[in-house]
């Protein structure tokens, strides 16, 4: 709006209204850089993550539920069964009944298999809404459940594998020394395997109910 200046030279007035002008000038865009920097923040931390797609939460989660219960079946069998192959020089016959160790450490990699596949059966065809541009909110969080459930499962086993491999190389040389040990070291064993098996059904619990595009 123009500032009426009364009683001065045509010189003062020009000044006066042109300082005026700058000064609202640098108010609006202040104003106006203060709107853009949240509307790029209110893009990058809700809209994308609106846009993307529950397909990459879901593989997502069962790509990390086989890979991490693969890994940690693989580390417990060479922990235990390295202890087991150099006791059983010493002691051939704890060959035989300790290789239940490596059947434990085997079983969380079981465990992820069977649950990648019951994932994989939750996931079917989506399409964004034809007016809002963006995912039907059931398969958002179908897709969030999906990969919560796929990454308990995944740390679950991974972390029940290295128990049991822990625990059965233990398990190995006590059975060596004192073979009175192997039945009570074996119920550490069980314990142990039992954690894995836990987040199974923690899993399967994220994801009852749930289906990906499937209605």
């Amino acid at each position: 709006m123009p500032l009426e200046v009364v009683g001065t030279t045509p010189e003062i007035h020009t000044s006066v209204q042109g300082s005026w002008d700058g000064a609202s000038a640098g108010v609006g865009l202040g104003a106006s850089s203060g709107v853009a920097s949240g509307v790029a923040s209110k893009l990058t931390y809700d809209l994308i993550m609106r846009n993307l797609s529950p397909h990459l939460f879901a593989y997502m989660g069962i790509a990390l539920c086989l890979a991490l219960s693969i890994t940690g079946a693989a580390w417990g069998i060479f922990i235990t069964g390295s202890s087991l192959l150099g006791g059983g020089v010493r002691a051939p016959r704890i060959a035989s009944k300790n290789l239940v160790s490596v059947i434990f450490a085997e079983a969380s990699a079981i465990y992820g298999v069977i649950v990648s596949i019951f994932l994989a059966f939750q996931v079917g065809a989506t399409h964004r809404d034809a007016t809002t541009g963006l995912y039907p909110a059931e398969d958002m969080v179908a897709g969030y459940a999906i990969f919560s459930a796929g990454l308990t499962v995944g740390l679950g086993n991974l972390v029940g594998g290295i128990c049991v491999g822990t625990v059965g190389s233990a398990c190995a040389l006590a059975d060596a020394q004192n073979p009175a040990l192997f039945v009570k070291i074996l119920m550490v064993l069980i314990f142990g395997s039992a954690i894995g098996l836990f987040a199974v059904i923690v899993g399967i619990l994220f994801v009852s109910g749930k289906k990906l595009g499937v209605r």
